[in-house]
């Protein structure tokens, strides 16, 4: 869940204006959120090695659902080795 207050207008202009950077489209993401939460959850580069995706969860709560789901999931995996 976000951070930001919709009622005040400095939190909501972010979200009218978008990233400052590159962002993936949901289908991009769908394609790529399974190595960008497997390389997160092992303390790599997520960011970099998947470019766009930080911008875009940041924008797309459907996609940060998704994102937080499998991060929850695999992180509760006892195989993990972790």
């Amino acid at each position: 869940m976000s951070d930001r207050d919709l009622s005040r207008p400095d939190d909501l202009l972010p979200g009218l204006l978008g990233p400052g950077e590159a962002e993936l489209s949901c289908d991009e993401c769908f394609e790529r959120i399974d190595r960008h939460v497997e390389l997160q959850l092992a303390g790599l580069d997520a960011d970099g090695a998947v470019p766009g995706m930080r911008a875009h969860l940041e924008g797309c709560p459907a996609c940060r659902e998704d994102h937080d789901a499998l991060v929850a999931w695999l992180a509760a995996q006892p195989d993990r080795g972790t």
